[in-house]
Order: C-alpha cells, then structure tokens, then sequence
C-alpha cells in the first residue's frame, strides 16, 4: 500500500508531466499553412512557394504542411501583405518590392539597379545581417518573414520600338517596378506597376507600350514573345529579386523553436534550389523562344547604359538622404559585396 505522502508525490508527478504534454502540445503550431501566393504556382515564381512547401514537409516528418492557394483565390495579390498583417491569412508567398509603398526599404531587396549579383546578394542575406534590417522593418506589422528565393538578374523587358538611346524612352508608357521606374522617369517614360497576370491585356491592347517582368522561364509562360517584337537586355534595374514567405506572427509564436527552425531549414532549401535550378534554363528557354516567334533579341548599347547608371547615382543618393535604413542596409550590401569582389579578384585565372 502507497503511504499517502508518497502517493501525492506520484499523483503530482503524473499532473505536472500530463501538464507538460499538453504545454507541448498547445506550443505547437498549426499542421496546415494557408499559404496565399502572389504568384501562379504554374511558374518558375510561385512554384518556389509549393517547392518549400514540401521541404517543410521533409524537414518536419510530416507534421507541418502548406496549402498554397493561386493568386486572387484568397485575396487579390497586392493584398497579400495586409492580409498576413491582419491575420485573416496565415502566411503569404510573395515578391517584396511589391510592398515598397508600405515599407520603403523594400526597394533594396525587390529591385535594385546596378546591384550585386544574386549569390553576393544571398550571402549578404544570410550571413551578412541582410535579413535583420528587413525583419525591424516587418515587426511593425506583426510578420515573421523568410527570405527563401532569389531569382537569376531580369530581362530588360519586352518593347514594341527599338531603344537606340536614352531619348527613345522619353514617352514611353512602361510596365516597371522600384528604383528602375525613377531612373526612368528621369527620361520621360511614363512608368505604372501592373500585378504580372494583367501585363499582357495590357501589352495586347496598347496600353503600355514595353513592359519588364522577370526572367525568361518566367517571360515564357506568360506569353509576352507573341505581342512583343524587342527583348531587351541585360536588366540593369534588377540585378537580383528577392522572393520570401511571410508569416503572422501570432501564427510563427505557436510554433516551438525547433518547429520554426524546420521552417528556415526548408527556407534554405528552396533558396538553394532556386540558385541551382534557373541559371542555365535562361538560355534554354530564350533559344525557344527565338525559334517559335519572330521576337529579336537585343542589348542596350553601352552608351545607354552609362546614363542610366548616370541617373542611377542620383537617385540612389536622393534615396540614401531621404531614407536613413535605406542608406544604412545599402552601405553594408555593398561593403559585403566588395568583399566577395575582392576574393574573387584574387583568385581570377589570367
């Protein structure tokens, strides 16, 4: 017989330990992530979002999936970032630069002229503090984000006239996103964001007269080669494009540590992929498309583009003194650029 000092203690033993299986068990975080993508996952773009996806799967055995739903089946895409915020979606799937209006530092990461390459911009990303300045930035609308994609450098974009000099873009109705846009209407091109599935009605019907959009696996599937007759490069406005899932954060708390370490192990997979997977499907695909279509495949002559690198330094140097995070977030990509310049320099073969 249990004397009943020693019968408490079992008793209170087995409550504390049921007591701590069930704070386990509220710890964790949802089994299924409505994941609303800005992008149709049918692309390069938004199959990042079901490439995670599954990676979570993997790396959580199971426990933690995504149900990735097309863009406008949850919210219309440009209404994605308000809708983690809020909480009336659980995470989003999504390209920054679209959210710049709301947080301007957003410019850097989505599209930045004359940056550095996409691996350079990775390791700054990773491992030299980049993803810290955006996070100060998204804690104010109650978002967890992980930068998990980065995309090769764009196009310059498809036009209906040739671009023999920087006057042939004063006038210019043009489909452009970020810093480019400003660079840009420093010639005199009329210059509007149109969400990626309205390009080509617009394109198609003369609204606008050249747009950019991505890169050409991406170009590819939307078709712009039928109603185009110039495919512009390089894309000087978007040296490389950062791709990231965002999360509510009162959805990201739920989450153990370990739970959401499974996530940014999933995060680092599919940046992965997305760095392995594209470079050399550009060139496969852009031969395709010269083949089935009468579109010309061009480049900006050198002159062209030193003036807008010209006009590039200028805004640039606007954007530094209006927007202190700006400034400091641009100063250090670009001192962790210049060491990796550095050490390739050093190890360049004659």
């Amino acid at each position: 017989m249990i004397k009943k000092p020693l019968a408490a203690a079992v008793g209170a033993a087995i409550t504390a330990s049921c007591l701590a299986v069930s704070s386990t068990a509220l710890a964790e975080g949802p089994k299924q992530i409505d994941v609303a993508s800005v992008f149709d996952t049918s692309n390069f773009l938004g199959a990042g979002a079901k490439y995670m996806g599954e990676e979570l799967s993997v790396a959580s055995g199971g426990d933690i999936k995504f149900r990735v739903y097309e863009p406008g089946d949850l919210v219309p895409p440009f209404e994605v970032f308000n809708a983690v915020s809020s909480g009336s979606v659980d995470a989003g799937w999504d390209w920054m630069g679209y959210w710049a209006g709301t947080i301007p530092l957003l410019n850097l990461y989505g599209a930045l002229p004359f940056g550095p390459t996409p691996e350079a911009f990775a390791s700054w990303m990773w491992s030299g503090g980049g993803t810290e300045f955006i996070q100060a930035q998204y804690d104010d609308y109650n978002i967890k984000v992980m930068p998990c994609f980065v995309s090769p450098q764009e196009t310059g974009g498809f036009y209906n006239q040739e671009i023999n000099s920087v006057e042939d873009f004063d006038g210019l109705r043009f489909r452009i996103s970020g810093l480019g846009a400003r660079v840009l209407n420093k010639f005199g091109a009329s210059t509007q964001l149109i969400p990626g599935g309205e390009i080509y009605l617009a394109l198609e019907r003369g609204r606008i007269d050249a747009a950019e959009f991505s890169v050409p696996q991406v170009d590819e599937v939307m078709g712009f080669e039928d109603i185009a007759s110039y495919y512009y490069f390089p894309g000087w406005h978007q040296s490389a494009s950062w791709f990231s899932l965002i999360m509510n954060k009162d959805v990201w708390n739920q989450y153990t540590e370990q739970q959401q370490k499974q996530f940014e192990t999933a995060c680092r997979s599919t940046l992965a992929w997305s760095m392995t997977d594209a470079p050399h499907k550009q060139v496969q695909t852009l031969r395709k498309m010269e083949e089935r279509s009468d579109i010309e495949v061009r480049r900006f002559n050198d002159e062209t583009l030193k003036e807008l690198e010209a006009a590039w330094q200028e805004v640039v140097a606007a954007e530094m003194e209006e927007n202190p995070e700006f400034r400091e977030a641009y100063e250090s990509l670009m001192a962790h650029a210049k060491l990796i310049e550095e050490w390739y320099e050093l190890q360049e073969l004659p």
